[in-house]
């Protein structure tokens, strides 16, 4: 062979080297992605791509169910793509915050995204069931998620949360209720929702529209306000006697944090911390209350002067205390995301005060609320939550079984049977009715800006659980400034119907 003969027969061979090698980083990571971080590679989720789509919408996708109720399911069109996601017509919005949503265009979002592997039936548990339907000539299919949903307590406190507000239009805010034995959550709803079908649609201008509109809507109504937003929260300690006295006077001087320089009143300087309305603590006598009084009212007055005065170091017996419900630490999906709650540095007095209370940098999700809740509920043990609670391959046969998690004990038994008293005396003092069940309860109003000064209505907080003494559920229900009551909003009247409402459902299987 000669000279060029050879030096052209070697740029040959290196040209289909290169051809190769670029023809397989495009198969084999492109297209395939990566089995970690993202399960679809550029090319995979490029709408462009249409053998993708057209390969990806051939085979049907598995179902998201709720006690033996589809919330999500794959069926089957005359178009060019076999099948369509579809979501529940009465129930989309309600289960929106869960599912998410399936979309050519934009991907997945909620259980749709954590739980893809075993939809779309890649996931390796799922191999033998794949190689047996490559063998059988079936076309292939993915898994079916099963989650620990209670569709009625999912209904109720969707609907009670979507017309609490009135004219005004859904409420914003989130209930989350669970069953305080198992960790499961039993409801988890984020209002105002959106129907994710908007976004599974063929027809990709309209799910563009829809993307764009839902998007810009400042309600944020794709936003899983259950798990992902923080709020000032309602502060719970129990290792007090219930016969002590502590300040019930209406307005009490805030502490000054010495040393420390800023404009800040609640860091800094002198604050002055109040009870509702700035009055006295009700039943209070020369000044002081009783410690079941000061839960009774929420006396703001009593718990500042507990963790400032009688608490040795305060700050960091209420971060201890809140590290053991599971606050500060970052939570594991359950599988969606959650967001950290926070109690905030508290090293000074005034920060300690207002951190007693639930204020300042105090920051929890309603599913961290729902699990303080719990933990009491069920004698100081908290539980892991969890939302999936086992998986169903194609032929309906069950595998990766959840099992409850103890997370550990965040308070003794004794403790947590003090503070099912106080939450007794709260309920009552609510004057409200769970459906003849036993509710243990604790309501909050919680100020997140300068209301007088043109700011927001505070946030209304419910927490509790029943039957009292045997409990089988325990709820958080969060309404956003104030509602459709604005600044005389209160956790008693505006939250805590909707809390009474899922406990009821969840014992007597009623909604009233």
């Amino acid at each position: 062979m000669n000279g060029p003969i050879r030096r052209i027969s070697l740029v040959v061979v290196a040209l289909v080297v290169v051809l190769l090698g670029w023809s397989t980083y495009v198969q084999v990571f492109q297209m395939a992605g990566t089995a970690t971080a993202n399960r679809h590679g550029d090319l995979r989720t490029d709408t462009r791509n249409e053998r993708v789509l057209l390969d990806e919408y051939a085979r049907q996708r598995g179902s998201i169910l709720a006690g033996g109720q589809v919330m999500a399911q794959s069926v089957p069109t005359e178009d060019r793509y076999k099948y369509l996601r579809t979501y529940p017509t009465d129930m989309a919005t309600a289960y929106a915050p869960l599912t998410g949503y399936y979309s050519m265009v934009y991907s997945s979002g909620g259980i749709e995204h954590a739980e893809d592997a075993i939809l779309n039936g890649s996931d390796d548990r799922l191999f033998g069931r794949r190689m047996i339907d490559l063998f059988s000539g079936r076309d292939p299919r993915g898994g079916n998620v099963v989650t620990t949903i209670n569709p009625t307590l999912q209904r109720v406190a969707y609907e009670r949360l979507s017309s609490a507000c009135g004219s005004a239009g859904p409420c914003h805010g989130a209930a989350v209720a669970i069953e305080p034995q198992t960790g499961k959550i039993l409801a988890l709803v984020s209002t105002p929702s959106y129907d994710p079908g908007r976004l599974s649609s063929h027809d990709l201008k309209s799910v563009r529209g829809a993307w764009e509109e839902l998007n810009d809507d400042p309600n944020k109504p794709m936003d899983n306000r259950a798990t992902s937003w923080t709020y000032p929260g309602i502060d719970v300690q129990g290792d007090h006697d219930r016969g002590g006295t502590v300040p019930g006077k209406g307005r009490r001087p805030g502490h000054t944090a010495h040393g420390r320089q800023t404009d800040h009143p609640a860091r800094g300087g002198g604050t002055t911390l109040s009870n509702y309305a700035g009055m006295t603590c009700p039943s209070s006598s020369g000044g002081t209350v009783s410690l079941l009084q000061a839960f009774q009212y929420s006396c703001n007055t009593a718990f500042v002067d507990l963790a400032t005065t009688k608490m040795q170091d305060g700050g960091e017996a209420i971060k201890q205390m809140a590290n053991n419900f599971g606050v500060n630490s970052t939570p594991d999906p359950i599988p969606l995301p959650v967001a950290q709650s926070v109690t905030g540095s508290m090293q000074y007095p005034a920060e300690v005060g207002q951190s007693a209370i639930g204020q300042l940098d105090v920051a929890l999700t309603p599913l961290q609320n729902a699990v303080i809740a719990a933990t009491l509920a069920n004698g100081g043990i908290r539980m892991q939550p969890y939302l999936v609670d086992s998986y169903q391959s194609p032929d309906l046969s069950t595998f990766g079984v959840t099992a409850p998690k103890r997370a550990g004990q965040a308070i003794s038994p004794a403790v947590a049977a003090q503070m099912r008293e106080l939450m007794l005396a709260s309920e009552r003092n609510t004057k409200g009715s769970g459906g003849g069940v036993s509710i243990a309860s604790k309501t909050g109003t919680a100020e997140h800006s300068q209301a007088q000064k043109g700011g927001e209505a505070p946030h209304a907080w419910y927490i509790g659980y029943g039957p009292a003494n045997d409990p089988k559920v325990a709820v958080a229900v969060i309404i956003e400034n104030g509602g459709n009551q604005g600044e005389a909003a209160t956790g008693g009247s505006l939250a805590a119907p909707i809390g009474r409402a899922v406990i009821n459902a969840a014992v007597n299987g009623q909604g009233n």
